[in-house]
């Protein structure tokens, strides 16, 4: 824990070095939370958690002012980096036209399926959006304890809150993103 935020001081004080040092360090947790975040992907994802990785790990390390307040705060980047690359891809995969990117299947061997598409993770993200321009406090709880996957300890130790006001946070913002989804759904 120490030597993560040993480096990641060194990484905002622009020595780019350490971003060397850090991958070997936080990769098997990045990977961890990739892998996971998959499994919540429609089926036939084509983007690896590995891919996943990187291409999240380039966008903290590549930003020009990388401010993190230790491992929690570098973790929740990751998190929020992980959720913008999968939205972008939902938008992609929504916009294609007439199912263009869809594998076409005979009506006989068709199979229902209940999986998630591009346009409720998108729901999700601008419910998210709208929760973090209410409340940005919110906003990091979110992305750290959903999308990092981040204990409730973790996450109030990251923020600098008791555990209890993250707990209370949370069961508001699980039952607030309920409301606002199932709105969206009636809209």
């Amino acid at each position: 824990m120490n030597e993560i935020t040993r480096i990641l001081a060194k990484v905002e004080k622009g020595d780019r070095r350490a971003t060397d040092e850090l991958l070997p360090l936080v990769y098997d947790e990045l990977r961890k939370l990739a892998r996971d975040r998959l499994k919540h992907e429609p089926p036939g994802q084509t983007l690896q958690p590995t891919a996943l990785v990187h291409e999240a790990y380039m966008r903290l390390v590549g930003s020009d002012d990388p401010r993190w307040d230790g491992r929690g705060h570098f973790f929740a980047a990751a998190a929020r980096a992980l959720r913008r690359i999968l939205v972008e891809r939902a938008r992609r995969a929504a916009a294609a036209k007439r199912g263009g990117d869809q594998q076409q299947v005979p009506l006989e061997h068709a199979e229902p399926t209940l999986e998630p598409l591009p346009e409720d993770v998108l729901a999700v993200d601008e419910a998210i959006q709208r929760l973090e321009a209410e409340d940005p406090r919110k906003g990091q709880i979110v992305n750290m304890r959903f999308f990092a996957r981040m204990t409730t300890a973790e996450t109030a130790a990251a923020l600098g809150i008791s555990v209890g006001t993250v707990g209370r946070e949370w069961r508001y913002i699980r039952a607030w993103l309920e409301g606002e989804l199932r709105d969206a759904d009636d809209g």
